[in-house]
């Protein structure tokens, strides 16, 4: 028994040490990610006034977050890193949808300069 309570005690000693190493690691690094990675490549498809929800979906996945916007249907695909000692890189998509969820707005930014010039 008493064996048990002092392997248990090592365990726990060693468990948060595991934790505060990452934790300082993520630290010393500099690097958060916030997001997740969407195609770029599909951007030059979409057209205002004819695409659909059901068509995003197949070219870029489900949206990372969804919204509304004055009133109208958002969805959001965002892609963050954030580096202290390296390069920033932030990718963002933000897509506007009438009441019959066909696009009819579009917002694309990216750190990348090879990603702008679709």
């Amino acid at each position: 028994m008493y064996q048990t309570n002092e392997r248990r005690r090592y365990m726990k000693k060693v468990l948060c040490f595991c934790i505060l190493f990452g934790l300082v690691l993520s630290v010393l690094t500099g690097c958060m990610t916030v997001g997740r990675r969407f195609p770029v490549d599909p951007i030059h498809r979409l057209q205002i006034g004819k695409t659909k929800k059901e068509d995003i979906s197949l070219m870029f996945g489900q949206p990372w977050r969804t919204g509304i916007e004055d009133g109208k249907k958002t969805w959001t695909y965002g892609h963050y890193r954030y580096s202290l000692f390296g390069e920033t890189k932030t990718a963002d998509l933000v897509l506007r949808f009438n009441d019959n969820d066909v696009l009819i707005s579009y917002t694309f930014n990216s750190s990348d300069p090879n990603d702008v010039g679709l």
